[in-house]
């Protein structure tokens, strides 16, 4: 990257107010080499680390994309689920937006059969099968499937564990963090002044509070997937031999 299209990049962060970290007495000692300064208490990042960060994951997930692997982006806090709902359910991209599920990773065979009772429960009602049961059956049936979509939805696309996971503010994903480093699948994070940036692979350290700050990143990096994702080939089924007469 040039220096001139990095201090554009900076400028385009500062002006969203990406610079703005924790206070000094919330700043994790591993992310200070990430901070400029404090000004006021207030930690102020660095946004020449940020841009060459963000230029490092992108690099990462557009690799990632090209060899047909999949991402689950885990985005809960008020900042970024609205986001991560949107963005990813209109690109095919698996996601987790309302709450982690304690075991996702670890359960996953357990948790796959919920979202495939969710699908199943769906089409009975969008073909006509439920005609059978009675209103009040129906009526249950609906609100379960509610309930099974608000923890699931996202992961309808996800046939198996995720190549690499992509987390907004892993301090308040630290579950997800956790199992995902059990199964060492790498992960992209989204890190304020307050987090350790080495606990992940690819950390970009910018303010995670800001919803500006968080979809532009956000952004940055889903569309380096979408743009360069290739389905992997499917393996042909080798023909039968003929039997010998």
């Amino acid at each position: 990257m040039s220096k001139q299209t990095n201090l554009k990049e900076v400028k385009v962060l500062f002006d969203l107010g990406a610079h703005l970290g924790h206070k000094k007495s919330r700043l994790h000692p591993r992310a200070r080499k990430n901070v400029y300064q404090i000004v006021n208490k207030t930690s102020i990042i660095d946004l020449t680390k940020t841009v060459d960060q963000i230029a490092s994951a992108k690099e990462f997930i557009t690799q990632t994309a090209k060899a047909g692997k999949k991402i689950l982006v885990v985005g809960t806090k008020k900042t970024a689920s609205t986001f991560v709902r949107e963005y990813c359910s209109a690109n095919g991209i698996s996601y987790i937006s309302s709450k982690w599920l304690p075991g996702l990773l670890t359960n996953y065979k357990n948790i796959m059969l919920n979202v495939k009772k969710m699908k199943e429960m769906r089409e009975s009602l969008a073909t006509g099968e439920a005609k059978t049961l009675v209103k009040h059956e129906r009526t249950q049936m609906t609100k379960q499937i509610s309930k099974l979509e608000r923890l699931y939805s996202g992961l309808e696309s996800m046939y198996e564990r995720p190549d690499v996971l992509v987390i907004i503010d892993i301090k308040k994903e630290k579950n997800a963090t956790k199992e995902a480093q059990e199964f060492n699948i790498p992960i992209v994070a989204i890190a304020d002044t307050n987090a350790d940036p080495n606990t992940v692979q690819y950390p970009i350290v910018a303010n995670d509070d800001d919803s500006e700050v968080v979809e532009h990143i956000m952004k940055e990096l889903l569309e380096a997937y979408t743009k360069n994702f290739k389905a992997p080939e499917l393996k042909k089924v080798p023909e039968p031999k003929k039997a010998i007469v």
